[in-house]
């Protein structure tokens, strides 16, 4: 069951399986006492009281027969976002996991199958650059190894899918199919990177199957996205300074491509930004916008997504500081804030987000590096935790993953120390769904890095796994 509190109650509605899996896998849910201090934070009129569940039977009552506050996390029904009082059904209930930044959700298991919903396990897809490295370890495409939650152990990556230079992933909110970029500049004979569909036709071993390949609107694709709905793949192109939208058909294949924008401009650094290159592309937890980080213009361009037009926003974009290069950019789960990281500027940008005109407004922008580091470094990725509570942020050549904590009622970031223990230029990282490792790819060493996440104070300790391959440069999760 998944239990919803609101300004008039609290609702209780129970889930097939695989909807809650997508909680998991959309980083929804989180059913810890943390995830609950997070959300008072944010929305200090929610409650942790709940009525008796026998009575509610779908319907939104004033709280009473209130569990203790000592019931343990994993049984604890634990709130939501506000929402006027009244019947809950299915459709207002996906409508508000969609528009309200769900912050924490928690799930008492109502039969043994509901029971299996919580994740032991994670599927852990793995993109990499093909061809030998300078180590002499050679890619061939996409990987997948398991991650266990109990243990913290990554198994050794099998190859799942052979294509080129896959070094972007998504997953389909079904679970049941991956997309690729592959970061080229002749697919089809044209000047145009490319994107692949697969479908996951092996659950044990998460084996790949290519169901077909489309352009990408431009060269060296380097980042995508699928919308919340499923419908479609949205795609950046470095090389080529645009960004495209794609049709996912009903079979999980590559469509028509609806929609293309070529960025226009330039700014300060005339080495790197005498054009645009679009780095990375998100879509607003409400679906309605997508942003498109332009490490060229210094620009977080912001589209409306009109059924997969890219219409340009009015405002149209969040700016960065000049000569910043915005790179790799998320949102808070509250839904509040946005986060960009700025590659050339060593530094991220933290904006406050306003959901009704999707529109980007800078309160802050802090450094990733440690004071006392003097050389050259090049952010790569960044990442919220599924609390909220901490940030992430990698430093390329320095070679650590920043870590931040999070002022909830406000989204400033506190710098909280650095983690650079075997790490080597680490272009991505991920943290599962649950909050209790991080990934950390190191795209020159060859590895994949294992890290516990304190849930106190945001610290990684390394576990001491580490699973060998050649230039991973991202990972993706999948519930098992």
């Amino acid at each position: 069951y998944v239990y919803v509190t609101t300004c008039g109650g609290v609702n209780r509605r129970k889930l097939r399986k695989r909807e809650l899996q997508n909680l998991y896998q959309n980083q929804y849910y989180r059913g810890d006492a943390m995830a609950a201090e997070t959300l008072m934070a944010n929305y200090p009129q929610t409650t942790t009281e709940t009525t008796n569940v026998d009575s509610l039977a779908g319907e939104s009552r004033p709280g009473s027969g209130c569990l203790p506050t000592s019931t343990p996390p994993e049984t604890m029904p634990l709130l939501l976002a506000q929402q006027p009082s009244g019947r809950l059904t299915m459709r207002r209930f996906l409508s508000l996991l969609a528009a309200t930044a769900i912050v924490a959700v928690s799930t008492v298991p109502a039969s043994a199958e509901d029971a299996k919903a919580a994740p032991t396990k994670f599927r852990v897809y793995i993109g990499t650059y093909t061809g030998k490295t300078a180590a002499g370890n050679e890619s061939k495409g996409i990987y997948a190894s398991e991650l266990d939650l109990a243990s913290g152990k990554l198994s050794e990556p099998v190859l799942v899918a052979e294509t080129k230079s896959p070094s972007f992933l998504a997953l389909h909110p079904d679970g049941k199919h991956l997309y690729a970029v592959g970061e080229i500049a002749d697919f089809g004979g044209k000047n145009v990177g490319a994107v692949s569909a697969f479908a996951i036709v092996d659950a044990k071993t998460g084996q790949l199957k290519l169901l077909n390949q489309a352009s990408s609107g431009g060269p060296g694709p380097c980042h995508l996205v699928v919308d919340k709905a499923g419908k479609l793949v949205l795609v950046a192109n470095y090389g080529g300074g645009s960004c495209c939208a794609v049709a996912i058909k009903e079979d999980g294949s590559l469509g028509e491509q609806t929609g293309f924008v070529q960025h226009e401009g330039k700014s300060v650094d005339a080495g790197r930004q005498k054009e645009p290159h679009a780095h990375s592309i998100n879509v607003s937890p409400d679906n309605r916008f997508a942003f498109c980080a332009d490490l060229g213009l210094d620009k977080v361009l912001i589209y409306k997504l009109d059924g997969g037009k890219l219409t340009p926003n009015d405002p149209a974009a969040g700016m960065t500081a000049p000569g910043s290069g915005p790179r790799h950019f998320a949102f808070h789960p509250s839904g509040k804030y946005a986060y960009v990281i700025n590659e050339m500027g060593n530094t991220v940008t933290a904006f406050a987000y306003n959901a009704d005109q999707g529109s980007l407004t800078e309160i802050q922008s802090i450094g990733t590096l440690p004071s006392d580091f003097k050389g050259a470094s090049y952010t790569a990725e960044v990442v919220v935790h599924p609390s909220g509570k901490f940030l992430y942020g990698s430093n390329r050549r320095q070679d650590s993953i920043a870590i931040f904590t999070v002022d909830v009622k406000s989204g400033k970031l506190t710098a909280a120390g650095h983690q650079g223990d075997g790490i080597k230029e680490p272009r991505n990282f991920n943290i599962d769904p649950t909050g209790k490792y991080c990934l950390v790819c190191n795209q020159n060493g060859d590895s994949i890095l294992v890290f516990a996440i304190d849930q106190t104070t945001g610290a990684l300790s390394p576990t001491g796994g580490k699973v060998v391959i050649g230039a991973p440069v991202c990972v993706k999760f999948l519930a098992l």
